[in-house]
This record gives structure tokens, C-alpha cells and sequence, in this order.
């Protein structure tokens, strides 16, 4: 681990006692304050994967997957939000290198937020774009200088044709909030401090130079922080659902050491064996899909230093090891919030909390169930249909 990142990580675990002591003050607003935004902001949360010369940190995604995963641990929204703020260059390196100066002339801490899917459209008009569309899942986009949505290109009323045959021309428009709506959309079960909002913009012109390919895009940056860009969210997103889980275990092991009794027990819960098994079941899951996500963000991350591109069949063995990590921490928040008996629905009780979002993460697209499917049909020599 480097020194920056040695810094950055201790930074977050001496914030990490006050944000999960305001977990549901987030949880209420449904967005993180804006006074421990800057804290994250100043320690250098959002500059971990700019380049030091452009005044980031630049560190390892091995090491970035310790620090989301302690954030997460504090606080499952808090992880998500520096998750996908953290991400930025990545995705701001899918735009020409001016352009990518330029964004950074001001500083390193630049957030953008937006969506991944096509569900827009842009006309090609004179060699810019006709953007009109609306697009959820926007973690962060209140406090974001940048959003982007991904649209369909189309040209003389029709579809431009993609990489793929057969396929559209997907490409993402950026534009700053003041030319977007930002629709109050986000009032769900977990994951509620993210402000996962809807944004939306109609017939709002987009200069070409504002608009990457975020699927077949080519950094701009030749690092290897930018070189996996998809596979690095999705290495990330199994570091949220890790803290989320590494918190439930916390939270049911500092239950057992109060000498709890369950109702019609004739021993306290740390007495009991059954209680004994479930949290040592818990534990061993837990590492299990830790070791198994830490060692898939170690490989993508050295064959990024080499300079080798993970292959089509190479990028589905490690979906899908992601999504057994996140399937296996939502069976350990799981069996924690049971093994807390009745104290584990109350609104105050912080397992009921990891369980909202543990199952919350469960429902995005990068842990689907289907990257299994696609990891067998690898295996077996079939035909997949997976193109990024």
C-alpha cells in the first residue's frame, strides 16, 4: 500500500466513529451532510484515483477497496456515495485529454454523478447533440459539479449503428446541474442517505467534446487506475457490501457481550451454541468472500500495470465472483439480524439498517443474478451475449 493511501485509510477510520454516529441523521436526509462531505472531501476521498499531476493521490485499487469497505462499515450510504464520487476520473478520462485538463484546472476533488443506462436520446445536430432523456439511480447528483446521462445516438431519426452489430450507438452526454432536473425520486427501503435521485434534461445541446463512450471508451489518461473503469465499480461495489456485512457481525457480536437472553432461553446469547454457530458461520463468510474480491481486484489491478486488458471471457469470472461476495454478505446480514431476535427491527437498531441495505445493493445491475448465467456459459463454451 502507498503512503497516500496509508493516509487516506487512516484518515477515514478516524472519521469512521462519527459517521456511524449519524447514520440516521443520513438516513433521514436522505443525502450525506454537507459538513461531512467536506470532511470526506478533505481527506482526500474523491481525489484517490486522480493523478498526481493533477494534485489526486492516484493510489492502488487494491487499497481503495480497504478504504470503501471501512466507510461502508460506518455507514452503508456514506461507502456508496464516496464510492461512486471516488470513481470520477475514471470515467472523466473517457473524455479528450484538453477537456480532462481543463475539468481538473480548479482542483482535484471534482464529483460527477449520473446514469449508467441508455435512456436517452441524442440527436446529432451539427456536430454536437439534442439530448432529451431521464435517468435514475444518480447517487450524489445534489452535491455533484457534473452529471451525465448515457443516451442512443441517433442521426437523421435513426440509430447510429454501435461496436457491436446489430446493436445502437450508446454514448454518455455530460452537463452541469443548473441545465438539469434533479426529480426528488428517492424514497426507498436502504441505502437511503445515497440520494440515488432521477435527473432529467429535454432538448438541451451538448457539445461533442462533453460526451464519452462509457462502455468501449479509451482513457485519455494511460494509468492503470483507468484502465478497468467497469470492473473497478463493480470491484467496489463488493467493498460496500463487505462493510455493510463486516458491520452486521460488529453489531451481533457487541449484542452478544451484553449477556442478552432471548425470551425463554436458559442461556444468554453468547452461551448459546446455536448463536455461537451462526455468528462463527457469519464470520467465516464473510472472509471467504472478502479473500475472493480482494484477490479478483488484485488481478484486474496487475494485469492493468502490465498492460493487459482483461478479455471478454476473462471479465465474467470476475463478475460473477462479485456477485457471490455480495450474495454471501446479504446471507451473513442475514443471519446476524436474526440472531439478534427481537432487538433487530427497531428503527434504532443498526442491523435492521445493514439489512435495508445490504438488500438494497442487491438489486443493481453489476450483482445480478444473470453474471452467473454468463459465467457458465463461459465455462461451458456458449455463447454469453456480454460485450463490456
Amino acid at each position: 500500500m502507498s503512503p497516500e493511501a496509508k493516509i487516506l485509510l487512516g484518515a477515514v477510520r478516524d472519521l469512521a466513529p462519527s459517521i456511524s454516529a449519524r447514520s440516521a441523521e443520513i438516513d433521514t436526509a436522505r443525502r450525506l451532510p454537507l459538513d461531512l462531505l467536506a470532511q470526506l472531501t478533505d481527506a482526500g476521498c474523491f481525489r484517490m484515483f486522480v493523478p498526481k499531476s493533477h494534485g489526486g493521490l492516484d493510489i492502488d485499487v487494491p487499497a481503495s477497496m480497504e478504504i470503501i469497505e471501512t466507510l461502508a462499515c460506518a455507514d452503508g450510504s456514506t461507502g456508496w456515495v464516496v464510492m461512486i464520487g471516488s470513481e470520477t476520473p475514471m470515467f472523466l478520462a473517457l473524455l479528450s485529454r484538453k477537456h480532462f485538463d481543463s475539468i481538473y484546472t480548479n482542483g482535484p476533488d471534482v464529483i460527477i454523478a449520473g446514469g449508467f443506462a441508455p435512456r436517452g436520446q441524442a440527436k446529432l445536430v451539427d456536430g454536437n447533440y439534442r439530448v432529451s432523456g431521464r435517468w435514475g439511480f444518480a447517487s450524489g447528483c445534489q452535491h455533484s459539479q457534473w452529471l451525465f446521462g448515457n443516451c442512443i445516438v441517433t442521426e437523421n431519426g435513426t440509430p447510429r449503428a454501435g461496436v457491436i452489430p446489430g446493436t445502437a450507438e450508446a454514448r454518455a452526454m455530460m452537463f452541469a446541474p443548473s441545465k438539469a432536473q434533479i426529480l426528488d425520486t428517492w424514497s426507498v427501503n436502504g441505502l437511503r442517505g445515497t440520494g440515488s435521485h432521477d435527473i432529467a434534461v429535454e432538448n438541451l445541446t451538448v457539445p461533442a467534446d462533453d460526451s464519452f463512450d462509457i462502455f468501449f471508451g479509451r482513457p485519455c489518461v494511460e494509468t492503470p487506475s483507468k484502465a478497468e473503469p467497469l470492473l473497478y465499480a463493480a470491484l467496489h461495489i463488493g467493498a460496500v457490501a463487505i462493510g455493510i456485512a463486516q458491520r452486521a457481525i460488529t453489531e451481533i457480536v457487541a449484542l452478544g457481550s451484553t449477556n442478552k437472553r432471548r425470551l425463554y432461553a436458559s442461556a444468554s446469547l453468547a452461551e448459546s451454541p446455536l448463536f455461537q454457530y451462526r455468528v462463527g458461520h457469519a464470520d467465516t463468510s464473510l472472509r471467504a468472500a472478502r479473500n475472493l474480491v480482494r484477490s479478483q481486484a488484485d488481478a484486474v489491478w496487475n494485469s492493468a500495470v502490465a498492460g493487459n486488458p482483461v478479455s471478454i471471457d476473462g471479465r465474467a469470472p470476475v463478475m460473477a465472483a462479485i456477485t457471490w461476495a455480495v450474495q454471501t454478505c446479504a446471507a451473513v446480514v442475514d443471519t446476524c439480524y436474526k440472531a439478534g431476535g427481537g432487538t433487530s427491527p427497531y428503527d434504532g437498531s443498526s442491523l435492521q439498517r445493514c439489512m435495508r441495505d445490504i438488500q438494497t445493493l442487491t438489486q443493481h445491475a453489476a450483482v445480478a443474478e444473470s453474471w452467473m448465467t454468463t459465467a457458465g456459459a463461459t465455462i461451458l463454451g456458449r455463447p454469453t451475449g456480454f460485450s463490456v
